[in-house]
């Protein structure tokens, strides 16, 4: 599997997470679920915003107030949230160009099944999408697959260190923590991942809003979503 050049990137798994991050994972010929951190509230593990008439609305799982858990400790106990989830997004992209095409996944997703772990979900909704409706052949794994020492940047780059990495793509959030050095001493590029300029597809009630679920891109553009993403990028470079 392993090539002169071998990309890494390793991020939480979030809730139907934007655009940006599905452009990571495709970014990435090994792509780490990072879910055996802190669990933060009020954060894109457990929410995400969908696109409607009165603007960008969140729509939230429900998980309790502890604040002592890791992201693969959160327990999802209450199921009614999964009915009222599908049900915003019927009610907002039924007449959307490709709900249909995606119905019966998403349907199965909240109406056929019970989620009692909120990594567990995440993990399963990205590799689906990345998968089966984006066509990436990116390899995922889990950080517990590792026995990774230190705390927050040692841990993280011990992890990068394990996997042979050649190359580290973060999001631009990671600048406030992340030492550049710390990847040069192990001969790793560090790459900072650049969201601006995706362009824009037809989406329900304007003004265009690029930060909501990816669900909004694959109901309204169907199978040309990974154009909107990395397509027109890859299309711009090429002689």
């Amino acid at each position: 599997m392993l090539s002169d050049e071998f990309t890494v990137v390793v991020l939480q798994s979030n809730y139907i997470p934007w655009k940006g991050y599905f452009d990571l994972v495709h970014d990435a010929d090994l792509f780490f679920f990072y879910d055996d951190l802190q669990f933060t509230k009020n954060d894109w593990r457990n929410r995400n915003k969908i696109k409607t008439a009165q603007g960008a609305k969140w729509i939230s799982i429900p998980v309790g107030i502890s604040a002592k858990r890791l992201i693969c400790e959160v327990a999802l106990v209450d199921s009614h949230w999964q009915r009222s989830h599908w049900d915003a997004l019927y009610q907002q992209y039924k007449a959307s160009r490709f709900f249909k095409l995606y119905r019966s996944f998403f349907e199965d997703i909240y109406l056929g099944k019970q989620w009692k772990n909120l990594s567990e979900l995440n993990q399963h909704l990205i590799r689906s999408i990345s998968i089966e409706m984006l066509g990436m052949t990116t390899v995922f794994r889990d950080s517990r697959e590792f026995q990774l020492h230190g705390q927050k940047l040692d841990r993280l780059v011990d992890l990068v260190s394990q996997s042979k990495a050649t190359r580290y793509i973060s999001g631009p959030a990671a600048k406030g923590y992340i030492e550049p050095e710390r990847f040069a001493e192990l001969g790793v590029e560090l790459v900072w991942k650049d969201y601006s300029n995706y362009p824009e597809y037809q989406q329900a009630h304007p003004p265009f809003e690029h930060g909501v679920t990816i669900l909004d891109l694959l109901f309204n553009v169907g199978p040309e979503a990974a154009w909107y993403i990395w397509g027109w990028r890859d299309e711009k470079a090429a002689p």
